[in-house]
């Protein structure tokens, strides 16, 4: 996968994408990520990548002209590719998103600033435009960084465990069990012994007792779109597995 992210800070993100797994994902071929500075699209000597909005009010707005000549340098024309601007306005970003976008062979993330971008970059130049939540941040970098994050950890080879991904909250829907590792007592509170029990059936039964009632207690929006199976059902009925009686 090929991820390019259109920045007018590209420090914020390059700092970032030098530690952890984003590093060696990196590192290891799977993805290529760099960092783009909007100002080296700009013609001007004063690198100019904003101006006053029309109609007039506050606040400043991004110029649609480096955008666009950030936007054709990076695409190639008989490859696919997703432009994603980060913008209150867009849709909910969710596991389901990153596993529909990890698919995808090249992102290009724009990251808005100030009070936004000129209209006709959403209307010419982007094809998804993407949320991370309700509330305002200064800019579009830490969005796009937490959505290039649960991107690359979906990608073949890029977690040690391979079955990591799929066992993740919001995986299938549902939150996930409680961990637990040694000390066997901490503070007083012990680690569950069914945890110890070597039975590993009745374990996955206990991980999943606890997967569906911390998602129907924790998250009610959650719950409300899941659907049970019949086994899921009949292990809400009978209660949280515990070991057999000696």
């Amino acid at each position: 996968m090929r991820i390019d992210v259109v920045t007018l800070f590209p420090q914020m993100i390059s700092d970032a994408l030098s530690h952890s797994i984003l590093k060696r994902a990196q590192d290891s071929g799977i993805v290529s990520i760099q960092a783009i500075n909007l100002r080296d699209y700009t013609t001007d000597r004063h690198h100019t990548t904003d101006d006053t909005p029309c109609g007039g009010g506050g606040g400043m707005i991004m110029k649609p002209e480096p955008i666009a000549r950030a936007v054709e340098s990076l695409r190639r024309d008989a490859e696919p590719c997703r432009v994603i601007l980060t913008d209150p306005q867009g849709v909910l970003f969710t596991q389901q998103k990153a596993r529909e976008l990890a698919q995808e062979a090249h992102l290009i993330f724009l990251c808005g600033h100030y009070e936004g971008v000129d209209e006709r970059v959403r209307e010419l130049l982007v094809t998804d435009e993407i949320s991370i939540g309700d509330y305002v941040l200064t800019g579009g970098e830490l969005p796009a960084l937490v959505m290039i994050d649960a991107i690359t950890r979906l990608l073949p080879g890029v977690l040690g465990n391979a079955a990591g991904a799929e066992r993740d909250t919001f995986s299938e829907g549902l939150l996930e069990y409680p961990q637990y590792t040694r000390p066997r007592v901490f503070m007083g509170r012990e680690v569950p012994p069914i945890l110890f029990s070597g039975h590993h059936a009745l374990i996955e039964r206990w991980r999943r007792w606890h997967q569906l009632t911390r998602t129907r207690d924790r998250r009610p929006d959650l719950w409300k779109a899941y659907t049970l199976t019949e086994s899921d059902r009949k292990l809400l009925e009978s209660g949280e597995p515990t070991l057999p009686e000696p």
